[in-house]
């Protein structure tokens, strides 16, 4: 296995930084929407959609794959939460 750890140089920082400002950026924009639609199954694919449309590139496909992700965990979650606690179990 071949991996590079070492020193960070002032690229890379810059390159993280504009990494972060993407995600940024995108998760704004997929708040935003899911503030109008919902956070819901379907609210969290048109958000995760329109967020990585937003973002171009590889950045934008890499955001909506893992918006779609979180949207179903927590849609999932969600329903498992709730239907425990309307049985009353825990």
């Amino acid at each position: 296995m071949s991996s590079k750890i070492g020193l960070p140089t002032v690229s890379g920082v810059k390159n993280s930084l504009f990494d972060y400002g993407y995600g940024v950026a995108g998760g704004l924009g997929y708040a935003l929407i899911t503030g109008f639609t919902g956070s819901g199954l379907i609210g969290g694919a048109v958000g995760a959609a329109v967020a990585g449309a937003m973002v171009k590139g590889e950045r934008g496909v890499m955001l909506a794959t893992i918006l779609g992700f979180q949207s179903i965990v927590s849609t999932l979650n969600t329903n498992s939460n709730s239907a425990s606690s309307s049985t009353g179990t825990m």
